[in-house]
């Protein structure tokens, strides 16, 4: 109980110190002027529809500082017209430019490269809109916005068509864009929308932005946009109706088949996307016979935990606009995670069809719903999966969020989620907290099935504070979510049994940030999180106490130090090494210690190192990992990591040494054209993999792909299976 009133306390306290902010949306106000003339979209600013618009003529700092005009001079201009909004943008520099790819929809690189970025939220109400970059060399990257957990944060996986261009010159680079009206979601009677720009200077290693607020807060943060006002308000897009059919075939073998049936397959398979705007703010999507061949291989990791690891969402159907389902839950407890729908154990089960509804029914509501269809697979039924949810936005920048779930195979076979949860953000953004209330429902009709808790945090400009408190019943079964603490799995009787906890977890850091400007730091602070999970019956199930402390250099380089104690209750033989003898229940004490670096980013070579070394339940651990990454710049980088884990445990509990290697390289041909290889060899899954995907952008939004993959066993590289696919798209308007 004194760790939940701790929490408490400091939730209460922390909440006490948010102030007001003066809004950045009166004091950064973009008059934005129609033009009869469209520019032409090439890269080259000498056309003289330009000098029609507004200019601003300067961004200013906002990380590693927030204060003062940026070092680098950003000129920047916009104008509409009835079909897009145009946006034009010079950058100054010294012509040393970081470009990291040519790869479209890759963050990591758009934010490492030199870039710009432009965000809108039309509804101006600071809870969802859009975000449209380009870096130097042309990649472009766009992405829906949404507020999570009172943060803004972004999706880079929703796709639309819209056009750039770049041209680099000595001691500039230029960037003009135009973004379609039917590729936004807007209401025609709000005249006035949130606005940012964002520059990313590599060479100085700095953000900055045309608005000027707190470094601790995101580029992209949605309290602290500028205001775009319409000379008259915007028109209703054209072109309601996008079709988007798919062609694919390939040939496959599986050379473990249970049947003996070890021959190619050869298969053709067809189906269609459809995108259609039933107003100006509410899309629905149709899917008939989805194909996600061409997504990308999930990333191998080493698992020493007692639990399943979460691997994110790859395909595009289910991350476009997915925020609105997605954005419920806390840390590891998701009410729903869509991979649970089409795959089961990593292995695709066919969708026959499927449909989402999402947007605004008001400025302040926005709402979801998504019903999807699969066939019947192996030893699964065919299965129905619907979702509903709405956001309404209260007071300033709060919202009211609910869902509701249903997985369903016949009336005997159910499974449903519901639930309601209140996010308070302050007006200033420094103060957010969010209480939750779940429930499930399965065909057995089952009590303790509750979920329900609260977390937030504190922000200011060197301290931030955070909490957690979950309460998750033994009969919280989320089939379409993710709770794997709720699963725990008795060695020795093979069976799996379910287990309710509360979780405590308060965390804060404080950083310093110096003055100076010769200091080879950006900044560095101290870290410490506790937490702590209980029993249903108030006995203690585990709890972990950690400090680090962070050195952020000004060179990209980051040097990151960490110290965890463990204390762990074992309520059921566990095996995490894949021993013959499984750990005993019982109580176990440990301390880990480990070290993080990464040199600078922006150089052709770069590295980083994880050296780690601690007990480990009864034993010891240690842990070795490293990266070097090459970068061709442009047009190429080679990345190689290596995990090696070595696990001592005392008596006859055995030992083991997990290797883990991951090879990625991507060519870029051009900004269209793309060739991305990955191969892993993971000798804890004995699994080898190669994946190899070439991509032709051949017209916007419009694809060809090839695709090949197997996988090996690690033991004598016996062949498991094989496949190679060649499928292409067209984007169709109507």
């Amino acid at each position: 109980m004194r760790y939940l009133i701790t929490t408490l306390v400091l939730m209460g306290c922390t909440g006490l110190l948010a102030q007001q902010n003066q809004t950045t949306r009166q004091a950064y106000r973009y008059r934005l002027k129609r033009t009869e003339s469209p520019p032409s979209i090439d890269g080259e600013i000498d056309d003289a529809i330009w000098q029609q618009g507004e200019l601003i003529p300067q961004l200013m700092n906002h990380w590693p500082k927030d204060s003062g005009q940026a070092a680098a001079k950003t000129e920047v201009v916009a104008l509409f017209d009835d079909e897009f909004v145009y946006v034009m943008a010079k950058l100054y520099d010294n012509g040393q430019r970081i470009i990291q790819s040519l790869r479209r929809d890759n963050s990591e690189d758009h934010w490492n490269s030199d870039s710009f970025t432009f965000v809108l939220d039309p509804f101006n109400n600071k809870q969802n809109g859009f975000m449209f970059g380009v870096n130097a060399g042309g990649a472009q990257i766009e992405a829906l916005t949404s507020v999570e957990g009172g943060q803004s944060t972004f999706d880079q996986n929703w796709d639309n068509k819209w056009y750039s261009e770049t041209k680099q010159y000595s001691d500039h680079w230029v960037v003009e864009m135009a973004i379609p009206f039917k590729t936004l979601r807007y209401n025609t009677n709000i005249s006035e929308w949130g606005v940012n720009f964002i520059r990313a200077d590599m060479e100085r290693y700095t953000y900055d932005t045309w608005t000027s607020f707190p470094l601790t807060f995101p580029a992209i943060d949605f309290n602290y946009m500028g205001t775009m006002e319409w000379v008259e308000n915007p028109k209703k897009a054209s072109g309601k109706v996008a079709l988007i059919p798919y062609l694919a075939g390939g040939t496959q073998r599986d050379f473990e088949d249970e049947n003996g049936n070890t021959n190619y397959q050869q298969s053709i398979d067809a189906g269609l996307d459809a995108k259609i705007a039933l107003t100006g703010s509410l899309n629905l999507d149709l899917t008939i016979n989805p194909d996600f061949s061409n997504v990308d291989v999930d990333q191998q990791v080493t698992n020493l935990s007692r639990f399943s690891i979460f691997f994110p969402e790859r395909r595009n159907f289910f991350l476009e606009n997915g925020d609105i389902f997605s954005n419920f839950g806390s840390w590891q407890i998701q009410p729903f995670f869509s991979r649970k729908i089409g795959l089961i154990d990593g292995q695709q089960v066919p969708i026959k069809y499927g449909a989402r509804l999402t947007g605004n029914l008001t400025p302040n509501l926005r709402i979801g719903a998504m019903n999807m269809q699969t066939a019947a697979f192996e030893d699964e039924p065919s299965n129905n999966y619907a979702v509903v949810a709405a956001h309404q936005k209260v007071f300033e920048r709060s919202v009211i969020k609910v869902i509701g779930m249903n997985r369903s195979a016949s009336a005997d076979d159910y499974a449903r989620n519901g639930g309601i949860e209140f996010n308070y953000v302050a007006p200033s953004g420094k103060w957010n907290n969010t209480v939750r209330l779940h429930a499930a429902e399965t065909d057995e009709q089952l009590n303790d099935n509750l979920y329900y808790g609260f977390d937030g945090q504190y922000i200011s400009r060197k301290f931030r504070s955070g909490w957690t408190v979950d309460v998750v019943g033994e009969n919280y079964i989320t089939e379409i979510g993710f709770n794997p603490r709720l699963y725990h799995y008795d060695a020795v009787t093979e069976e799996t049994e379910r287990q309710g906890y509360t979780r405590i977890n308060p965390w804060m850091l404080y950083r310093f940030i110096p003055e100076n400007e010769k200091s080879l730091l950006n900044q560095h602070g101290i870290r410490t999180w506790h937490q702590l999970w209980l029993n249903p019956d108030g006995s203690l199930g585990e709890r972990n106490h950690g400090i680090g402390y962070d050195f952020i250099f000004k060179n990209t380089a980051e040097l990151r130090f960490n110290r965890l104690y463990k204390e762990v209750n074992l309520s059921v033989p566990t095996n995490l090494i894949g021993s013959d003898n499984p750990l005993p229940v019982g109580n176990y004490r440990f301390t880990d210690n480990w070290m993080y670096f990464n040199t600078d980013r922006r150089k052709v070579v770069s590295t980083d190192w994880v050296v780690r070394y601690g007990n480990f339940f009864n034993g010891t651990r240690l842990g070795i990992s490293s990266g070097v990454n090459f970068r061709a710049q442009p047009w190429g980088t080679l990345g190689i990591n290596y995990d090696y884990n070595k696990v001592e445990l005392e008596g006859d509990y055995g030992e083991v040494n997990l290797h883990l290697l991951r090879v990625n390289a991507e060519i870029s041909f051009s900004n269209r054209m793309f060739w991305t290889t990955a191969v892993q060899y993971n000798s804890q899954s004995e699994n080898y993999n190669f994946f190899s995907r070439f991509q032709w952008r051949y017209l916007p939004m419009s694809d060809f792909f090839v695709v090949y993959t197997d996988n090996y066993s690690t033991d004598g590289f016996d062949i498991k299976n094989r496949q190679l696919v060649f499928k292409v798209t067209y984007w169709l308007n109507l």
